[in-house]
């Protein structure tokens, strides 16, 4: 064979190479018009089936809230702060939705007013007693969108309630499995008190930090878990107990050899001093605007007649209600029997919970909860919102339903859908005060 029929086998070999090269290249083109819009990463498929139960289950119980308001058409003729507004969806920005927005729009101006009354408020109510981070973002997407302050809160909301539907079932699933977390997400759909879901209101943010937050504790992200419980502090009080919870689980990893370790010292240690800085930073923040060390709780207190009363207000709500009287503060009867059926089945799905065998940070965190929310004077038809967060409470029912056929959960998610749009909704809005 001669130099010159070599270099032409070559030349032939590089263009069939280069035609092929060309082939493949073009097939890779077509596969990725023709699978468009391209795949999920494989670590996202699982979250699918969740997501998508959560916003379907959603959408249906807000249709009928709704279809609820336009039937009865009072919010027509209630003042737009206080669950009026010309449409319905006005509605959803409501109550502490009016304080969040004011916050958004014009920001902070801290101060102690004292009234001239010896009645239940002694002083005036002031936006610092609604945390920073939502409003915060609210006015960020606002800014950056264009969208009005109104449609920046309901999708800072949407998005939350998503994000936190993905740390249910993210939560649940290394309990109970894949099914049961699947379920747990469409349970927190429905709950009671979910209606602020999708409302300009701050439950779903929080909850999207703490359920991500318990799932790095029991993934061993100390780090991670540290920074959410952090985050969390900036969003509402109510964080103190995922706080707790976060610093309870990183005390007994340490104290234990075989944790410690394997999960080093410097992860738990980071978590337990990071974790209650947001919190103390804007309680101390408080305090130094007004002149008042104190001045949240007297806030709180004084102004809105919230403060820890170690269970006497809802002791008494619940003797008022077991005679059928409405001697109490903020007495809304639906609400409160809504919420006292919810009291009453709290040592049952503690039990449940417990015999689940939760992690540690899941425990500390829903009793912690439970604790506060009940030794708490504050509106008792609210409870079912103040439980909202208490999210582990689903592990063992999820787990439950999880056994039946896919028909039988079909039945059960539809009738639970459409008559969240009254018990989780409109009970909460324009039968109560949320």
């Amino acid at each position: 064979m001669t130099a010159m029929d070599t270099a032409a086998d070559d030349t032939v070999g590089d263009a069939s190479a280069g035609a092929r090269e060309q082939r493949l290249s073009d097939g890779r083109r077509d596969r990725s018009w023709r699978t468009w819009p391209p795949a999920l990463p494989p670590a996202a498929r699982p979250y699918l089936a969740p997501l998508a139960l959560y916003g379907v289950t959603k959408l249906v119980g807000l249709a009928v809230f709704a279809s609820l308001l336009e039937y009865a058409g009072d919010y027509k003729g209630k003042n737009p702060r206080f669950g009026g507004g010309a449409h319905w969806w006005d509605v959803l920005a409501t109550w502490d939705g009016w304080w969040y927005l004011q916050v958004a729009e014009h920001g902070y101006s801290p101060s102690l007013v004292r009234l001239d009354s010896d009645g239940l408020f002694t002083v005036q109510q002031n936006s610092v007693a609604f945390f920073p981070l939502y409003p915060a973002l609210i006015r960020m997407v606002s800014e950056s969108t264009g969208l009005g302050l109104y449609g920046s809160g309901i999708l800072v909301s949407v998005v939350s309630s998503f994000v936190a539907a993905a740390g249910v079932f993210a939560v649940v699933r290394l309990v109970a499995g894949a099914r049961a977390g699947t379920i747990a997400a469409g349970l927190w759909a429905v709950a009671p008190g979910a209606g602020v879901e999708w409302a300009v209101y701050s439950e779903s943010l929080f909850v999207a930090i703490a359920a991500w937050a318990c799932y790095a504790v029991m993934t061993g992200r100390w780090v991670t878990a540290g920074l959410l419980a952090f985050t969390a502090g900036l969003n509402r009080p109510t964080s103190a107990v995922l706080i707790g919870a976060v610093g309870l689980a990183a005390l007994v990893t340490l104290a234990r050899p075989a944790t410690r370790r394997e999960h080093g010292v410097r992860g738990p240690v980071y978590a337990m001093i990071v974790a209650p800085l947001g919190l103390l930073s804007y309680i101390a923040w408080v305090g130094y605007r007004t002149g008042e060390a104190t001045a949240y709780f007297t806030l709180q207190r004084e102004g809105w007649a919230h403060f820890f009363d170690y269970g006497a207000y809802t002791l008494d709500v619940l003797r008022n209600l077991a005679v059928g009287k409405g001697d109490y503060h903020f007495a809304f009867s639906t609400p409160d029997l809504l919420s006292l059926q919810l009291v009453l089945a709290l040592p049952f799905l503690i039990a449940l919970m417990l015999r689940k065998r939760a992690p540690l940070v899941l425990v500390a965190y829903t009793l912690a909860t439970i604790i506060t929310v009940l030794g708490t004077q504050q509106m008792f038809g609210n409870t079912m919102r103040y439980l909202l967060p208490a999210f582990p409470l689903l592990l063992a029912p999820a787990a439950a339903l999880g056994r039946l056929r896919l028909p039988s959960l079909v039945v059960f998610f539809s009738t639970a859908a459409l008559a969240s749009g009254w018990y989780a909704h409109y009970v909460i809005f324009e039968l109560g005060v949320p």
